[in-house]
């Protein structure tokens, strides 16, 4: 493990800390530009996300209507019922975005499949980059203001479903992640950058509880007048 991403997972708890948990539930409210691009209504309404620590699971209750959540893994995308029942389902779903851009408009089990795999990378991060199969490397720092956030580029393995196979993160001078740059496969190939703050500490583990993503200029720069997608965290709690 390069030294960057090891002092980056010790200043959010450490791999002891996070190996000691299971799995990590959140309240979330999302907001932004791209559902409405999307051809979907996005509320504020308070929802409850529940992920996997330790292998690629999320789901968000409740989706769609009262009584029906998501489960998603990278090899399935599923609405199920309270009862159990599967309400929709999609095997290998990641291919049902092909030729898709910005504008292409989603169904429910294509939210509910990128919703799974956002949530469950930016929550994992930064112990998510010290799993087997990844690939990481410094890169040149980003000035902020007065600060300096160091730069990691991890290229990420086939098997995780994430925005794109390589993605930057920026961290501060206490090393705490600051930024996130990735572009949305999913979605025409866009690049943002995700800009996090409003770290708690729970269970010994430090997370952010805001993040805001932007589209991305050819000079890494965000278009603040572009705000793609906003997520507030809350309530935490490991299990």
């Amino acid at each position: 493990m390069i030294p960057l991403l090891a002092n980056a997972i010790e200043a959010h708890g450490g791999l002891r800390q996070w190996n000691a948990h299971r799995r990590l539930t959140a309240t979330i409210v999302t907001g932004g530009d791209l559902w409405a691009l999307k051809g979907l209504d996005q509320d504020q309404d308070p929802r409850t996300m529940r992920i996997d620590l330790h292998r690629q699971w999320a789901s968000v209750e409740p989706f769609g209507k009262p009584g029906q959540r998501t489960e998603f893994s990278p090899e399935r995308i599923a609405i199920v019922a309270a009862d159990g029942r599967i309400v929709a389902e999609r095997k290998n779903p990641r291919t049902s975005f092909a030729r898709h851009d910005m504008r292409t408009h989603w169904d429910l089990l294509h939210r509910a499949y990128f919703n799974g795999y956002a949530l469950w990378t930016y929550l994992t991060t930064p112990f998510l980059l010290a799993s087997d199969g990844f690939e990481v490397q410094e890169i040149p720092p980003w000035h902020e203001g007065t600060e300096i956030w160091r730069g990691l580029r991890a290229s990420f393995p086939a098997v995780v479903a994430s925005h794109s196979s390589e993605q930057d993160f920026y961290f501060g001078p206490d090393m705490l992640i600051r930024r996130h740059d990735y572009r949305v496969e999913v979605a025409g190939n866009f690049p943002t950058t995700q800009y996090v703050s409003d770290p708690v500490t729970i269970g010994g583990i430090t997370t952010p509880t805001r993040r805001r993503i932007y589209l991305r200029d050819d000079d890494l720069m965000p278009m603040h007048d572009a705000l793609m997608v906003s997520i507030d965290l809350s309530d935490f709690r490991f299990d």
